[in-house]
């Protein structure tokens, strides 16, 4: 459950930019009066903005030359500063001021790019607006583009929980790694008696030490599934994708495991132990049945999210058309 990556967000906003143009829209106009920018008072309004829309980060006014003439009002866990040090900087060559004045629209809106204070992905939005003496000017908000799709999402609030999750899913694969280090103990200490006293060995240690091997293998496996879903990397929870991977992961493992203890048991059977007959066989048609719905469930689980995909790309289309 890390951090969305770039990739996650650019394909997030693509699939809901109708959606987000929208949402700027009417944030922009909220901020038409550009006496809010010029007065210290309207601090208030800025920190209700902050509280309603937390992925908004620094707002400021152009005139219309491109030259800021307010202060940054920055935005930042819900708090409003305003600095100084943008004021009276040319702006005229940024994306959100040179897309406005060619397209001779009220509001622009940019593609996403990197932040330069490093905040990560970003757009940013103007809106051209006319104060009292008639003059041009140029309201600019820079939106956080990772907090705006999980604000979209209603991910917020679980965003919050993911150092609580973090912490308890790492307890577990620490507690499997930990039991994958007792099992590989008694592996050594078999091997060791068996070379050491081959004379008296039980003809089925061998198995015993493959068994504890197998074990050791699965355990090992599902906590490095645990811990590369979980911890390591982001899971984007409404994608069936993600959760589709995490299944075929798991099941895989254990098919793994089922797959070398029924072959174990049939060599035991073969070697005279009739009574591991039924087991792996049974085993084998566990196996069987679990490959055959596991490829079932990735098939219609696929197909669906296909179906999903062509629904959403078509109401987009249907929508910017």
């Amino acid at each position: 459950m890390a951090a969305m990556s770039f990739l996650s967000v650019i394909e997030r906003y693509h699939e809901h930019e109708s959606v987000i143009h929208e949402l700027l829209d009417s944030i922009l106009l909220g901020l038409s009066d550009a006496t809010l920018f010029q007065n210290g008072l309207s601090d208030k309004v800025f920190s209700e903005l902050a509280k309603s829309y937390p992925f908004v980060q620094l707002l400021y006014l152009l005139d219309q030359d491109g030259v800021q003439i307010s202060d940054n009002i920055l935005v930042l866990n819900q708090k409003v500063n305003r600095e100084k040090y943008g004021l009276n900087t040319d702006r005229s060559h940024r994306p959100y001021f040179t897309g406005l004045i060619h397209q001779q629209d009220k509001r622009y809106i940019t593609s996403p790019y990197l932040s330069n204070t490093g905040a990560g992905l970003c757009i940013s939005a103007s809106r051209r607006l006319i104060n009292s003496v008639g003059d041009t000017q140029i309201v600019v908000i820079d939106i956080n583009l990772t907090q705006l799709i999980e604000f979209m999402m209603g991910d917020s609030a679980r965003r919050k929980m993911m150092p609580i999750f973090k912490g308890v899913y790492s307890v577990i694969v620490l507690g499997l790694f930990v039991l994958v280090s007792v099992l590989m103990w008694t592996v050594i200490k078999d091997i060791y008696v068996l070379f050491s006293q081959p004379a008296k060995n039980d003809p089925l240690l061998p198995f015993g030490i493959i068994i504890f091997l197998t074990l050791a293998l699965a355990i090992f496996d599902l906590g490095k599934t645990i811990l590369e879903e979980e911890v390591l990397m982001h899971k984007d929870i409404f994608r069936h994708s993600s959760t589709r991977r995490t299944i075929t992961r798991f099941i895989s493992t254990i098919l793994i495991a089922i797959s070398i203890e029924a072959l174990l048991t049939m060599f035991k059977a073969s070697l005279g132990e009739k009574q591991y007959l039924q087991p792996a066989i049974m085993m084998m048609l566990a196996v069987v049945g679990l490959l055959v719905g596991l490829g079932i469930y990735v098939y219609l689980g696929a197909k669906a999210e296909q179906l999903l995909t062509q629904n959403q790309q078509h109401r987009y289309n249907k929508t910017s058309g």
